[in-house]
């Protein structure tokens, strides 16, 4: 099914909003403790119970709107309901830590598992947003594949060697940007193997 189009500020704000609300809320109550069921649970784990329905209630106005949601955007979603549901099944605030690590460790995996096969899973993503000939996909998808992994390595170093606070304000800002301006620059430095319209002609 084709995308639908939608205001592309709006489209920011469904994807990028739940993460926003997390870090607010976190700050307002991270140094407060609720009792629910005769069990404590710190301020962290009550604004990831939170975040986990915002995220979903997103996702689904996202589809709602465009009829369409990347595999990536899906399995996330899928990550942090699963380690959401564990932290607070276990009242342990560390499985949501690590699931960041586990999701950029697994988009590392699969990008891998493709180079090593000769293929680029990233071109099946993104491929039909940005056209680019065989061998700029391969050299993307190394780049790409070796900053995922990177960032997995650099949040379990981050989340037990310092505070919640500082791991919720670079899960939230410094990570996201970090990859948006990795992918900016590789798409800069790509250009020659980009697709023009005229090249089809």
């Amino acid at each position: 099914m084709s995308e639908q189009p939608v205001n592309p500020w709006i489209k920011q704000l469904l994807e990028l909003g739940p993460t926003i609300a997390f870090f607010v809320l976190y700050l307002r109550i991270k140094d407060d403790t609720y009792t629910i069921g005769e069990t404590e649970y710190s301020g962290f784990i009550i604004a990831t119970l939170v975040f986990v329905p915002i995220l979903l209630v997103a996702m689904g106005i996202l589809w709602a709107m465009t009829k369409q949601l990347s595999r990536m955007q899906i399995f996330t979603a899928f990550m942090v309901v699963f380690f959401g549901g564990l932290t607070a099944y276990f009242n342990d605030e560390r499985f949501f830590k690590m699931k960041t690590s586990i999701v950029y460790g697994s988009f590392a995996a699969i990008l891998g598992i493709g180079l090593w096969r000769g293929q680029s899973f990233l071109e099946w993503v993104m491929g039909d947003a940005m056209p680019m000939r065989q061998e700029g996909w391969m050299i993307l998808t190394k780049r790409v594949t070796a900053m995922f992994a990177f960032l997995a390595v650099a949040n379990e170093v981050i989340w037990r060697t310092q505070s919640t606070e500082l791991w919720v304000t670079l899960e939230t800002f410094a990570f996201p940007a970090a990859m948006f301006a990795f992918l900016m620059w590789q798409i800069m430095a790509l250009q020659q193997y980009l697709i023009e319209p005229e090249d089809d002609a």
